[in-house]
């Protein structure tokens, strides 16, 4: 946070479970930008929840690369239709 006000805050652990390839992507655009997966997370939900876009033109074409890169074919239209490989299988199947 360049020349900006610091705020303290307290981080804790988390498990969240994500999807794979786009945990992947997540995860290298982290390391391109010289961050913790952390750090770029609430950086992404911070913009979010302001209604911003969190990354400029530059940092949305490094995101199509690794997309293509990981496999990662989802968009935003995939939002709360992903269903858990395995999911609905009875013992029987």
């Amino acid at each position: 946070m360049a020349g900006g006000r610091k705020h303290i805050v307290e981080r804790v652990q988390t498990g969240v479970r994500m999807e794979k390839r786009l945990l992947k992507v997540l995860r290298a655009l982290a390391d391109y930008h010289d961050l913790t997966l952390g750090d770029l997370l609430e950086g992404i939900v911070l913009h979010a929840f302001d209604g911003k876009c969190a990354f400029g033109p530059a940092s949305r074409g490094r995101i199509r690369e690794l997309k293509k890169i990981y496999g990662l074919d989802l968009d935003s239209r995939a939002s709360h239709r992903l269903v858990e490989a395995g999911a609905g299988k009875t013992a029987d199947e």
